[in-house]
This record gives structure tokens, sequence and C-alpha cells, in this order.
């Protein structure tokens, strides 16, 4: 029970996400209500009647009746929700109190709908995705949790599938491959396999799942007319992930080093970071959303480009501000497994590593696009004295340097360009917009963060 220190903490901190204030007891009841089932399927929280919204105690008269009613309204919530109501006096004026608790029977519904606390707002979910991710968040109905009753174990999950998961995973052979799916909770409580555990072991999952696989397609310049290349791999997620690296090697351009005595190991070297492609792959199969049957994840290589893309945006529990900063997954036994093989990391680091490994080899940052479909495009490098030749004759010296020094350094300023090439403010915004208008030249971002993109096919 709150008491009146508490409760003045509360009103000086004004409405929030467990916070909610109304002046007076509302002549339509369920609007109570509906502020309490929210904060039930929520975090819990404090509904105040006898504040206003400016954060001032105006006090309120709650009778006997008023309290039966409010009471009754509360109990119309399914299932049963037990608050604390009460009246504190503060500051010489009477605050009615509903203390909510974080509902351990989640989602709680009133009148067939469920409300949800989004911010200091109470929402009531409307559509079938905001339903999907209200229920995967409070651990109900994940995707690769769910049993897929069509498998049989025995007929469909090849032992190669398993040796190979229990290699990469470092698991010790005297363990029954029984036991290993027992000890990863792999086999739901009717017996079934989970979907998950079909994703990562069965022989052909896609005949379980029809799009959960990756489409790799090379194109012939910088749009989508011209295919010159088109594969889905299909399997195990693990199998996907492989063939994908594969099929990457072999359209871009990797060099090699000559490593140890006499010359005989090889390090490869990708015109990307071999490391970059591995991350997205990985957290596109881990963190993809397998409930949209008409998607599946797309590998596009481009001349200048390659953009990997996944079905689902960010997952809701992640803000964007915290985009990169923090680990969380639509798939939590699909990227557990990954896990397991020490190919994903918890702490949310991939985001940051793959920014760290570009700027690493001096290439354009990642760009991410996380409405809707997730997409990160990594800019392809180019030998820019081959490709600047075929310009020539449209561009002037200045043009050429500006151009150059912005390969160079995608992230230099109009200021430091002035300097180099020695001409004035007024000057380079003049060159820079023919470059733009010839489509050879964009900007991404805003003039502190942002980077320019040089819009060029490879020779």
């Amino acid at each position: 029970m709150l008491n009146s220190t508490e409760i003045k903490s509360i009103v000086s901190s004004g409405e929030g996400y467990n916070a909610e204030f109304k002046e007076r007891v509302p002549t339509n009841l369920k609007s109570v209500t509906e502020e309490v089932c929210a904060f039930a399927n929520a975090s819990g929280g404090v509904l105040l009647i006898g504040v206003d919204d400016k954060n001032t105690i105006k006090g309120v008269t709650i009778d006997n009746s008023k309290r039966s009613a409010i009471q009754n309204s509360i109990g119309e919530i399914s299932p049963s929700l037990q608050c604390e109501f009460y009246i504190v006096e503060v500051e010489g004026k009477n605050v009615a109190v509903i203390e909510v608790p974080s509902g351990q029977n989640k989602p709680y519904v009133l009148s067939g709908a469920i409300y949800v606390r989004q911010g200091p707002n109470s929402q009531k979910l409307t559509t079938v995705e905001e339903m999907r991710n209200f229920f995967q968040q409070a651990e109900k109905i994940y995707f690769d949790e769910a049993s897929c009753k069509e498998i049989d174990i025995k007929k469909h999950i090849p032992k190669a599938n398993i040796d190979t998961f229990r290699f990469e995973a470092g698991l010790v052979n005297n363990t029954s491959d029984e036991q290993v799916f027992s000890n990863l909770k792999l086999i739901s409580s009717n017996g079934h396999l989970k979907n998950g555990g079909v994703l990562f072991f069965a022989k052909e999952p896609e005949h379980f799942f029809e799009k959960a696989v990756i489409r790799c397609v090379a194109f012939d310049g910088l749009d989508k007319r011209y295919i010159i290349d088109d594969k889905i791999m299909g399997g195990t997620l693990f199998q996907q992930y492989q063939q994908s690296m594969i099929w990457l090697k072999s359209k871009l351009n990797v060099r090699y080093d000559i490593e140890g005595e006499g010359g005989k190991a090889r390090k490869e070297l990708w015109e990307i970071p071999e490391i970059v492609f591995k991350e997205a792959i990985i957290n596109s199969l881990a963190h993809r959303d397998y409930y949209d049957k008409g998607g599946r994840i797309t590998i596009e290589l481009f001349n200048d480009r390659v953009e990997v893309t996944n079905p689902g945006g960010l997952v809701n529990s992640i803000a964007k501000n915290e985009f990169g900063k923090k680990s969380s997954s639509r798939n939590p036994l699909i990227f557990g497994l990954f896990e397991r093989m020490r190919l994903v990391e918890q702490i949310g680091s991939g985001i940051s590593r793959m920014r760290d490994l570009m700027k690493l080899e001096g290439l354009t940052p990642p760009e991410f696009n996380t409405d809707g479909m997730f997409t990160v495009t990594f800019r392809r490098p180019i030998e820019f004295e081959r490709w600047v030749v075929r310009w020539v004759d449209n561009l002037s010296e200045n043009r050429i340097e500006i151009l150059k020094n912005i390969y160079l350094n995608p992230k230099i300023s109009k200021r430091e360009l002035e300097s180099i090439i020695g001409l004035n403010g007024s000057a380079i915004d003049k060159n820079i917009d023919f470059l733009k208008d010839l489509g050879l030249l964009e900007r991404k971002g805003n003039t502190k963060s942002g980077h320019w993109i040089i819009k060029y096919e490879l020779p």
C-alpha cells in the first residue's frame, strides 16, 4: 500500500508507462478498467483518481456505490485479476489508488479485447501483427516453440544433421541424440518436435515451411532488370547459411595472401569482409518473422552493393534508439541453437561488429532499413581510377577530384573538400549538385553523421 509521500512522488513525476491519472471517477467506468487491463498486460502500474493531467492533486469523493461499481468493472477482466483499491489522504485531500500487478496469466482481456501499455498511453490491439507481437513478448506463441505435428522424427531427421550440430556445438558423444533433443527442449509437451527443431534438423524443412529458405539473386547493373543468377538455398538453417556464403564467395572478388612457412597456407581476403556476411545471414535466419508465409530471406547482389533482406522489421521490444545495442529475438529457440554453435552472441554486438569491420576496411558504413522488412546494404569497393576513365569526357578536373576524395573518405565534409581542392563553398556546392544531377553522387543521412555514395557500375 502506497503512503502519501510515495503518491506525491508519483504525481510529481507525471503520467508514464507505470502511472495513469484521472481527475474524477468517469461516467464510463470502462475507461478505468481498460487502463487496469493494460497495466496487467505490461509490467503493472498505479492508477490515481483525484489527480489531473497537470499533476495537481484535486481530491475525489468515492462512496460505497462508486467503489462497488469500480470493483465490479475490474471484475470483468478475464482471467481474474487481484488489484488493491484504497483511499489515501494527501495534502488534506483524498486520492483513490488502484495498484495493478504485472499479470502472471497474460493476456488479460476486457470485453473480448486486449489492452496494452505503450509508453504513457494504453492501446487496444486491433491488428493480427499487434496481437502476435504482444503474445511473443508475453512468451506465449513464439513460432519456433510451436509444435510441428506433421513431422516424424525417425523418418525426417537424418543422423548426419544431428552429428553436424553436435560437432559445431562441441557436445560430448556419450550423450544420446534423444537426450540432446530433451536437453535442448526441442520436444513439446505433446511429444511433437518444435518448429525450431524442424528448421535445424529436418532433411528438407522447406517441405513443412515453404518460405523458410534463402533466395540468392545476382543482377547485372544497379537495378533488378537483368538477372544473371538465381538460386534457392534450402535445407537446415545451418546448411542455408553455408550455401549462401559459398554463393557469395563465387560472385565477389576474393584475393589470397600467402601465409605460413613455405607459402602453403592462404588467407582469403573478400572485397567485403567475410564475417560481415556471416553476421548478416545468421541474424536474418535467427530474427526473421517465420509467420510471414509470403516472405523469405533474400540476398541480392548488384554491381555496386549487396542487400540482405528478411521478413519482419525490428522486434517491438527494441526501440529504434536501442538498435545495435540491445538483442531480442522473435525466435529464442532458434537463436539459442545458433548460440550453441557459436554463431551468434546475445549481447547485441552483431550490428556494431558489421559497422566496425566495414570502417576498418575503409568501406562505406552498412545501411539499415528496419521498416516492414529488415534490410542491410553493403556498398562494394571499386577501383576508382579504372572507373573514372569512363567519365573523363563529361567531368572537369575539379569534379573528378571531388569524386576521388569522396571515394577515399565517404564521410568527408564540404569544408574539407574546399580545403583540399581549393574552391570556395559555393563552387563546391555547384559541382556536387552537377554530380548529383548526373546520377553519380548521392547523400545519405544528415550533414554531421551522414555519408556520400558514389553511384557507379563495376567496369
